[in-house]
């Protein structure tokens, strides 16, 4: 019975660390860093629906190395701005943010998901994570056709 009851303990009390997701810290000062390059998804495009808009990306300097290198180290992070896209005046401008998702570079901690972690901030609010524990799915199969580019679609320009 005194074994039974340290076991329960034992599990009770490691299982919600088991269980819990690691999570992808926001980003602070990503707009500071490298921008890598901008791309407007527009209608008629397979993922306007979910990622139509202005895209700015950003990393930070180990994502920097990882673009250089080809393979990405700990520590890289890489940023999806996504805003609205206004047309006026035959120009398109930025509005309201729509989401700041977020590539952050773990191999030990996101072994799952290519080493890559997957988050994004509902309209960049930092407390509103909408992909959780969802990053299999919503993010990482869709990464998954550029394992050769370690997961990763966007590539330097010069």
């Amino acid at each position: 019975m005194k074994r039974l009851l340290t076991a329960l303990m034992i599990t009770t009390s490691v299982s919600p660390v088991l269980a819990a997701e690691p999570e992808v810290a926001y980003p602070a000062g990503y707009r500071d860093w490298h921008h890598v390059k901008s791309m407007v998804i527009d209608k008629g495009h397979p993922l306007f629906e979910s990622f139509g808009g202005i895209h700015h990306l950003y990393a930070n300097k180990k994502a920097m190395e990882g673009y250089r290198a080809g393979k990405f180290p700990n520590g890289a992070v890489i940023v999806f701005d996504l805003l609205e896209a206004k047309q006026a005046d035959n120009a398109v401008t930025e509005g309201a943010r729509k989401v700041v998702g977020v590539m952050h570079k773990d191999a030990k901690k996101f072994a799952a998901t290519g080493g890559w972690g997957f988050e994004g901030f509902g309209g960049g609010d930092k407390t509103n994570r909408v992909v959780r524990a969802n990053a299999a799915t919503a993010c990482f199969a869709c990464h998954t056709p550029q394992k050769d580019h370690d997961y990763v679609f966007s590539r330097l320009r010069d």
